[in-house]
């Protein structure tokens, strides 16, 4: 494509243009345009029968405007397929439209007030708009208005009104016809999406219910048994790791350009890197846990405290777990080692010497969130609930 056609298609604002979407809405708006051009030709040759006097060669009248339904009848047929709208129908068109205008003084004289085709030369117009958008209509409208201006010897009110009419008609049919499709565009986009999530989700499940499940009763069995079984329960707990890190990474994606409207990210995902310590292992679950960003980073931060006191006063010879459970209403963090324990009341000698670090670190800044943190502690080992509403 060359020429006009190629600066009124090409760059950014005109990239969707071939999107299936783009095309349906283009297709309907033609079909519309098709009924105005046989209303706009009724129009034209009602006029033009009741201002047949104002003629000085009615014969050459009379084959204008049979010359101007026969084009209005091609137009309408040659703009059903999308792929004939190519620039040279539309010049093409506007060219018809012009030379409406242009033989009018040989016709009328003159002093004329109306053109032959009037109202007719919209199609044309409109067209242009349809297929070039804002810029297509307002040079269709400037090309019109031009013509008509410089047939004329005189210029009055009405002539005014008319063209002004057609100067704004343009860009505005235009506007409204790219901004449908661009929202015909974006809400294919979000059903597209929405049927990749729903389908990602469900394959999630299957794997959550099926494969997981077994592979972790495998590990469990096999550190059970012992020998052999207890090396392929070793096994069975790595590929279930990575399975489960495999799922959280495919949720973890989004199409290019799509960004969560509320600022939310996926807890799942910023937990699962906890798993890098080596020490720590994370049960998250098989779908995506989406909460404001601010949420997750004071989570995390909460996470993160509770494992640094596992190294401090535990070291890595002890192992680490992080739960995250998602409820309708709230998530739950679990973190729990198997050290000694707590002694009691060293939290409260703490506090009390001004060693805040627990209590801000964790406590803190969960019930900033509105949430809860409770702490149970043993002989058994240590854990943390976290609790958050999901707001």
């Amino acid at each position: 494509m060359t020429g006009l056609g190629a600066r009124l298609v090409s760059g950014p604002r005109f990239a969707a243009y071939d999107d299936p979407a783009a095309r349906s809405v283009q297709d309907r708006l033609f079909r519309a345009l098709a009924f105005l051009r046989v209303v706009l030709l009724a129009n034209t040759v009602g006029l033009n029968v009741l201002r047949r006097d104002n003629f000085e060669h009615p014969t050459a009248a009379l084959l204008v405007v049979l010359g101007l339904a026969a084009w209005t009848g091609f137009a309408i047929w040659a703009y059903r397929e999308w792929e004939s709208r190519k620039p040279p129908l539309l010049v093409a068109d506007l060219v018809v439209a012009v030379l409406g205008l242009v033989v009018t003084p040989w016709l009328k004289g003159p002093d004329f007030n109306a053109t032959v085709a009037g109202f007719w030369v919209m199609g044309a117009m409109f067209a242009w708009a349809i297929r070039w958008r804002v810029l297509g209509g307002f040079v269709a409208a400037a090309t019109l208005c031009t013509v008509d201006l410089a047939i004329r010897q005189t210029f009055t009110q009405s002539n005014y009104g008319n063209l002004f009419l057609l100067m704004i008609g343009g860009p505005i049919i235009g506007y409204v016809c790219e901004s449908l499709q661009r929202s015909a565009v974006a809400l294919n986009s979000a059903e597209r999406l929405a049927a990749t999530e729903a389908e990602r989700a469900r394959l999630a499940r299957a794997v959550h219910d099926g494969v997981l499940q077994v592979l972790a009763l495998v590990q469990r069995r096999g550190g059970e048994i012992g020998g052999d079984a207890a090396e392929l329960g070793r096994l069975a707990g790595e590929q279930e790791q990575r399975l489960r890190s495999l799922i959280r990474a495919q949720d973890s994606l989004r199409p290019p350009g799509f960004a969560d409207g509320d600022g939310r990210v996926d807890l799942a995902v910023e937990l699962a890197r906890f798993e890098e310590h080596g020490f720590t292992t994370v049960s998250l679950p098989g779908t995506q846990v989406l909460l404001p960003a601010h949420t997750v980073d004071e989570l995390v931060a909460a996470v993160s405290a509770c494992l640094d006191n596992v190294l401090l006063h535990v070291g890595r010879s002890a192992r680490a777990w992080v739960l995250l459970e998602a409820f309708p209403d709230r998530v739950v963090v679990s973190v729990r080692d198997e050290g000694p324990g707590i002694p009691a009341g060293r939290l409260e000698s703490a506090q009390g010497e001004g060693r805040l670090g627990v209590v801000d670190s964790i406590r803190g800044r969960i019930t900033d969130l509105g949430g809860t943190a409770e702490l149970s502690t043993g002989s058994y080992g240590t854990e943390w609930e976290l609790t958050v509403p999901r707001v």
